[in-house]
């Protein structure tokens, strides 16, 4: 039974932690159950109640719990029942068995048959509440780790890779291919064309998702301590060295570590990292014992490494174990058809993110944006929308908003599907055509808005467009 005797317990609800969990208290005994009930619901957890074993198991099937506080010891449809009921139903819901002195040894079995904990009568509140609150803690954190697991799922899913070109669905298409396996990856391309990006996508793709993905920067370290940041050090190793200190690739043990700018790495340090690619164990700076890794290696440069490699600043053995697959990411310049999906999408990110009601970006802007040559690559470009969505006061993006470089834009009279010089002479029904898939390829395929720019209704350009995809 349940001491009734006075609690001044804290609470111990998870109204900060995202909505209550829901228990489930199941107890022949009603007035065993009801006082459970109470004392847990006092405490802000949503509760149902059931009086028998085989109540208990139809309630189950009615609804997910994340917690169930069961007797051991029931007619019909046992605590061990139960246990079995719910696991079926959520194998993530936490079973709390609740038992007399005599049946301890029965809970200790149903904790091996996955029981999360049992409770001795007679249970105070004070007591109930602390282990249905461990149980809590248990779950809470397995369901932040599945909602992390699906924002990054959602995140660098390839399908989530903004693109239109066909030279990035041949990019997806390879990576399809790759990141199953546990092959070594370089990825080369100009600086800001989403290295990293492509990296993090591997490895969400992966076998080693649940697994950390670490990056480092080879280029943005000093050169002395780039052997430490990758192998780790003991304590006295250098002047610096106070504690021992774990690196990249312990910290990466079992996952993904992805070596930026590789091109920049010392020579010492590609000695090593040579021998930890084939070897598979690394060596701490300052320490004579090696420890095994088990790490998937994914590297980017900007730089050609051929070059590197030619002038003796990239060992030749390092670099065809860094290329066992390659990686080729085409310049923004490469790939005009990604500049409008992906300066939409960024509209959007940072509107919500500044609380900004910014609808749209005008055809004339898009023309400004497809005819510049982003030096920056993707990077710039985010960083221009940004700026523009901003420094925006009337919420349309517009040749106004854009920074001087881009507005000074000329506009060219000819396109890559041909401009109007090469429609002289043709037939007016390619004319039309032509003007119709330009003013989609302006508008981000917003059919609405096209329609508007060219002048026509909207079920005239569904006609036209029926018919393109007869022909």
């Amino acid at each position: 039974m349940i001491d009734k005797m006075a609690d001044h317990s804290s609470s111990t609800t998870d109204e900060d932690q995202g909505p209550p969990l829901r228990v489930l208290v199941v107890d022949n005994e009603k007035a065993h159950a009801s006082v459970m009930l109470e004392t847990l619901e006092r405490v802000g957890y949503t509760c149902a109640m059931a009086t028998s074993g085989p109540e208990g198991a139809k309630v189950l099937e009615s609804g997910q719990f994340d917690i169930v506080v069961t007797d051991l010891m029931m007619n019909d449809i046992d605590g061990m029942g139960i246990l079995s009921r719910a696991k079926e139903v959520n194998p993530e819901t936490q079973v709390i068995m609740v038992t007399g002195h005599a049946t301890v040894p029965r809970a200790v079995e149903a904790m091996q048959g996955q029981a999360y904990s049992f409770l001795e009568k007679p249970i105070t509140p004070a007591h109930l509440r602390a282990v249905v609150e461990k149980a809590a803690s248990e779950v809470r954190l397995k369901q932040g780790y599945r909602n992390l697991q699906q924002r990054l799922d959602e995140k660098f899913g390839f399908e989530k890779i903004i693109h239109q070109s066909p030279q990035m669905k041949a990019v997806i298409d390879r990576l399809k291919r790759i990141a199953p396996t546990d092959a070594v990856v370089l990825i080369t391309g100009e600086s800001g064309t989403g290295k990293e990006l492509i990296a993090q996508a591997i490895h969400q793709n992966s076998p080693r998702k649940n697994k950390p993905f670490v990056a480092l920067n080879t280029g943005a370290v000093a050169e002395h301590l780039v052997e430490s940041e990758l192998f780790g050090h003991v304590k006295g190793a250098f002047t610096d060295a106070l504690q021992d200190r774990q690196g990249k690739f312990e910290y990466a043990n079992g996952g993904t570590l992805f070596l930026d700018e590789v091109g920049d790495m010392p020579m010492s340090t590609q000695i090593k990292l040579l021998r930890v690619l084939e070897e598979r164990e690394i060596t701490r700076v300052g320490d004579n014992k090696t420890s095994k890794v088990n790490v998937r290696v994914i590297s980017a440069t900007n730089r050609s490494l051929e070059e590197a490699v030619a002038n003796g600043d990239f060992r030749n053995d390092l670099y065809f174990r860094l290329k066992v697959v390659t990686v080729e990411l085409p310049a923004l310049r490469e790939r005009i058809e990604d500049i409008v999906p992906l300066a939409e999408h960024f509209r959007k990110q940072f509107a919500k993110h500044h609380q900004k009601e910014v609808s749209r970006i005008t055809p004339a802007a898009v023309q400004k944006l497809r005819g510049y040559d982003w030096p920056g690559n993707v990077r710039q470009l985010r960083n221009t929308i940004e700026t523009m969505v901003v420094l925006d006061a009337d919420g349309n993006l517009d040749v106004d908003d854009l920074p001087p470089e881009l507005s000074e834009v000329e506009i060219a009279t000819t396109t890559a599907s041909g401009g109007p010089s090469d429609l002289i002479g043709q037939p007016l029904a390619d004319i039309e055509r032509w003007a119709i898939e330009e003013t989609l390829a302006l508008t981000n395929g917003n059919r609405e808005e096209a329609a508007r720019v060219l002048g026509i209704g909207a079920r005239t350009l569904y006609r036209r467009l029926d018919q393109y995809n007869k022909e």
